[in-house]
C-alpha cells in the first residue's frame, strides 16, 4: 500500500514540476536560439564538456585528456570553470598550467587544482562569470583553444562545439527530469550536442549500452560522434605525485578507502577489482576540505589496522594542503577509449580549424 501511495505522490505532486522544470530549461534555450537572450562570442574555438544529468559523468578527467591533446598538437589550452565551493566562486582566479604546488583548494576549489596539476601549458581560469573572467584573463593565457567545464546549461557564452558526458552505469529509470529524475533539463535538449561521450563504458552489458544509446537516439542528430571510456589506473601517488606502488601490489592487501567525490562506488570497485580489501571506507561530502583534525583520524585509523590509505586524485588535492604521509597514497587515473576516439577528435580538429 505505502508503495502505490509513493507512487501516486509522485504522479500527483512530482511530475507537475518536472514538467514544469523541463519547459523552463527548454524555453531558456529557445531565447538563446532566437537571439531574444544575446550570446557572448570570442575569436577561439570553445567547446564546451557538459552533461544534462546531475552526478558525476566524468567531465574532470575529460577535460584532462582534451588539454593534453591539445598540447601535443602544439596549442595552448585554456579551462573555463566554475571552482565550486572554492572562495573564488563568486570573484576570478587564474593558475598557470605547471603550478604544481602553489595554490590552495580552499581558494580555487579541488577541480581547477587537479586539472591544473595535469596541464605543462595554458591556464585554468576560475568563477562563475565564465565570460567576463575570459575577457580579464584571455591576453594573459592567449589560449588556442578554450574548454568550457560544466558548459552545456552555460548557452550565454557562444561554444563551437558541444560535448555532452552521460555516466553508462546510471540506471535508465533516473533518465527523468528532476525532481522526478537526475536530468538537469529534457533530453530535447540533445539537439545542441555536437558529439556525445559515455564513461564507464567498461562497467556496464551489452545490453544495457544498448539501452542507453536507444533512449538517447531520438534526440540527438545523426552522425554526430558517440564515444565511450573507461578509467585506466596508472599505479599508486604519494603526495609529491612520486609512484610508490604499481595497481597489481594491491593484491591482497588491506587498505582503507578515503573519499570526498560525488560517486566513490566506481573508487571502491577499482580497488577490489586490483585485488585490494578495503577494511574500512571514510567518506565525506563531495568538494570537502580536509582538517588537519580530520587526517590525525584517518592515519590513527591506519595505524590501529596496519592498512594503507587510498584515496582519489582529486581528494589528494586537498589532503597534500594539510598533511604529507607515506601511508596515504592516491591512484592515478586517465581515460581510456572503448571507441568513438578518433571520430570525436575528429570533430574537434575541424572546429579548431586543424583539418
Amino acid at each position: 500500500m505505502s508503495n502505490i501511495k509513493s507512487k501516486f505522490l509522485k504522479l500527483i505532486i512530482l511530475k507537475p514540476l518536472s514538467t514544469v522544470w523541463e519547459n523552463v530549461y527548454r524555453i531558456r534555450r529557445s531565447f538563446y536560439e532566437y537571439g531574444i537572450l544575446k550570446k557572448e562570442y570570442f575569436k577561439v574555438p570553445i567547446i564546451s564538456v557538459g552533461n544534462i544529468t546531475f552526478g558525476g559523468t566524468g567531465k574532470t578527467p575529460m577535460i584532462v585528456y582534451l588539454t593534453q591533446k591539445m598540447a601535443e598538437l602544439n596549442l595552448t589550452p585554456a579551462v573555463l570553470t566554475r571552482g565550486y565551493k572554492g572562495e573564488l566562486e563568486n570573484d576570478s582566479g587564474i593558475i598557470k598550467g605547471g603550478q604544481r604546488f602553489r595554490s590552495n583548494p580552499k581558494e580555487f576549489g579541488d577541480e581547477p587544482l587537479l586539472i591544473s596539476r595535469k596541464m605543462d601549458r595554458g591556464a585554468v581560469i576560475v568563477g562563475k562569470r565564465r565570460a567576463k573572467n575570459l575577457k580579464k584573463y584571455f591576453h594573459e593565457v592567449s589560449p588556442d583553444v578554450v574548454f568550457l567545464d560544466d558548459g552545456f546549461q552555460h548557452i550565454q557564452l557562444y561554444r563551437s562545439f558541444n560535448i555532452v558526458l552521460f555516466d553508462a552505469a546510471l540506471p535508465l529509470a533516473r533518465y527523468q527530469t528532476a525532481p522526478m529524475g537526475y536530468l538537469r533539463e529534457g533530453l530535447t535538449a540533445l539537439k545542441d550536442a555536437d558529439a556525445i561521450v559515455l564513461s564507464r563504458a567498461d562497467q556496464v552489458s551489452s545490453e544495457k549500452m544498448e539501452n542507453l544509446l536507444s533512449l538517447l537516439r531520438p534526440y540527438h542528430r545523426e552522425g554526430i560522434p558517440i564515444a565511450k571510456f573507461g578509467y585506466r589506473p596508472d599505479g599508486l601517488f604519494d603526495s609529491f605525485d612520486k609512484k610508490k606502488f604499481e595497481m597489481d601490489e594491491l593484491a591482497g592487501r588491506e587498505i582503507i578507502a578515503l573519499s570526498a567525490i560525488a560517486s566513490p562506488d566506481s573508487f571502491y570497485q577499482l580497488l577490489e577489482d586490483n585485488g585490494a580489501t578495503i577494511v574500512e571506507k571514510i567518506v565525506y561530502p563531495d568538494h570537502y576540505l580536509f582538517t588537519q583534525s580530520d587526517m590525525n583520524e584517518v592515519l590513527l585509523k591506519s595505524s590501529q589496522r596496519n592498512a594503507l590509505v587510498i584515496t582519489s586524485e582529486k581528494d589528494m588535492v586537498k589532503v597534500r594542503r594539510v598533511i604529507q604521509d607515506d601511508r596515504i597514497v592516491y591512484v592515478n587515473i586517465s581515460v581510456s577509449f572503448v571507441s568513438g576516439e578518433e571520430e570525436l577528435l575528429g570533430g574537434l580538429r575541424q572546429v579548431i580549424h586543424l583539418d
